[in-house]
């Protein structure tokens, strides 16, 4: 089953996304949205967006009676897959906030997996937000660019207000800070 960005119930018009990949900056973003959050009283909806790999013809068929392709992948791999991307989507979610070390006391958190690119699952889920939290640096992209693609994208396309938290300082990331 996939979950809603917009988080069903919590009210569009207060809540606050933050993106989190499991990165420092995200951990970043998260403790900067917690406490936002807890400033404005609004509802924190955190989302990890996850992709599932893209499978070539040549990766998914093989040959079978007389020489006719047959699918490599079942139905029913794909699905075991997208079921353990997102439990793994959840532990990343859990992990973040608790590497984030910020103070939850008093803020509705919506924890949120959903398939999809991240860039565009992040501005969907901020249309209507009152602000979408973001770290400049995350787990991909290249090391020389100044924004992370998925920062870039909100902020050439934003949503709403967005904050882009950034890049966390070697020895801060490494201490977990």
């Amino acid at each position: 089953m996939r979950a809603d960005p917009r988080a069903p119930g919590l009210e569009l018009t207060q809540v606050i996304v933050v993106g989190v990949d499991g990165s420092a900056g995200s951990a970043a973003a998260l403790r900067w949205g917690l406490a936002e959050a807890r400033l404005r009283g609004a509802p924190l909806n955190v989302i990890h967006a996850y992709q599932l790999p893209q499978l070539s013809m040549g990766d998914v068929a093989v040959a079978g009676p007389g020489g006719v392709g047959m699918a490599a992948v079942a139905p029913e791999d794909v699905e075991g897959l997208r079921a353990a991307s997102e439990a793994a989507g959840q532990r990343i979610i859990e992990q973040t906030l608790e590497n984030a070390n910020g103070d939850a006391t008093g803020v509705a958190i919506e924890r949120t997996v959903i398939e999809g690119a991240a860039a565009p699952v992040l501005i969907d889920a901020g249309r209507g937000a009152a602000l979408l939290v973001l770290g400049s640096r995350g787990r991909g992209g290249f090391m020389g660019l100044l924004l992370g693609s998925v920062s870039q994208q909100g902020a050439q396309h934003p949503p709403c207000p967005v904050v882009i938290l950034p890049p966390v300082q070697e020895e801060e990331s490494a201490s977990g800070e």
